[in-house]
């Protein structure tokens, strides 16, 4: 089965196909953080009509690749949530219409699932039971996964998520949007740090995160720093400063993560830990998590790092497994157009064994 994916939860448009014998055949991927920087954030406005723009020459290019037609392809799966609604609604019109054009059958494919089951499009792949950590700019979440479906919520964060703070943090010492990248390069430059921030609700039971804390912390030290060094503002601090922070930052969400996952992992008897989502590409937090499986005699798998981010093969492949469970008429003749901007991950349909 040859599956086409398409991905525009947000601010990346992403085309792959994936063979459900052969694996992933070709993906394409165009971001718009050139597009937002000057916003500081995603205009969703501005990310629904670039997606427009962008999918049917990423088909074009996709297609080429994998040396294929488009009356090769077997099935689409598309983002449907969750997800900002206009870009979710523009890559599930365009399926949904090639679909009915071609009459293919076309799902309709959970965001974080897809993460979720990224790592399976690696060599050695994962298999469940296992233990998923999603942590990206709009989620923190644990997961207990018995199986594809099968997916019982631990804990998520009750305010920010990792990558947001990761974001915020940057914008307060200047270093652009998006600051995640730009904050861990800048940590990496950086050997010690006598800054110390805390490990936000690591002192209380639970697995349920807290970032905004954590956020605030470094915004005030900053300002004392800030007087310290006779500058107007954050941003103004010497670079060798803004280093020292990023790192007591990058290093008090490792720290955090490490030790929810660490729980996670003893409650439900696991050893084995999934990482997905675009923060999951950070080299602290990645080595970190592998340290903590090693400790617990386990395995830490990750995507690579162009899966990290959004993506149309985690897509892709998500739809394909689902497809061969299901009846090869679905949705062929159904023109309703299917986007969640909220959609709970543990309300899919789990997959038999």
């Amino acid at each position: 089965m040859l599956v086409l994916g398409l991905e525009t939860s947000c601010d990346e448009t992403g085309l792959a196909l994936y063979c459900s014998e052969n694996g992933l055949l070709a993906h394409a991927l165009h971001t718009q953080i050139a597009m937002h920087q000057d916003y500081g954030g995603v205009v969703p406005e501005l990310a629904s009509r670039d997606h427009l723009r962008r999918i049917i020459p990423l088909l074009q290019r996709v297609l080429a690749e994998a040396n294929r037609r488009k009356e090769d392809i077997d099935a689409l799966a598309y983002t449907a949530g969750p997800g900002l609604v206009g870009a979710l609604l523009t890559g599930a019109a365009f399926a949904r219409s090639m679909a009915y054009a071609l009459d293919l059958p076309a799902i309709a494919v959970h965001h974080l699932e897809g993460h979720l089951l990224a790592p399976l499009l690696e060599p050695s792949p994962p298999k469940p039971p296992f233990v998923a950590l999603l942590v990206s700019g709009g989620h923190t979440m644990l997961f207990d996964v018995q199986g594809i479906g099968r997916y019982r919520l631990l804990g998520e964060t009750l305010d920010d998520a990792a990558g947001e703070a990761f974001d915020k943090t940057a914008q307060l010492l200047g270093l652009g949007y998006p600051g995640g990248p730009a904050l861990s390069q800048l940590a990496s430059q950086c050997e010690a740090t006598k800054i110390q921030f805390s490990r936000p609700m690591t002192d209380r039971p639970g697995l349920d995160f807290s970032f905004s804390g954590l956020k605030t912390q470094v915004l005030l030290a900053a300002k004392r720093a800030a007087i310290a060094h006779a500058v107007a503002s954050p941003e103004q601090l010497p670079i060798t400063v803004k280093a020292e922070f990023a790192l007591a930052f990058e290093q008090a969400v490792a720290d955090t993560l490490e030790l929810k996952c660490a729980r996670a992992l003893q409650e439900c008897d696991a050893r084995a830990l999934v990482v997905a989502g675009g923060v999951s590409a950070n080299h602290r937090i990645r080595a970190a998590l592998k340290q903590l499986a090693h400790r617990v005699g386990g395995t830490a798998y990750f995507p690579r790092p162009e899966f990290c981010t959004d993506n149309g093969a985690m897509i892709a492949l998500a739809g394909a497994i689902r497809l061969q469970h299901m009846s090869g008429e679905l949705h062929t003749k159904d023109l309703q157009i299917h986007a969640t901007p909220r959609w709970d991950l543990a309300s899919l349909q789990p997959i038999p064994e």
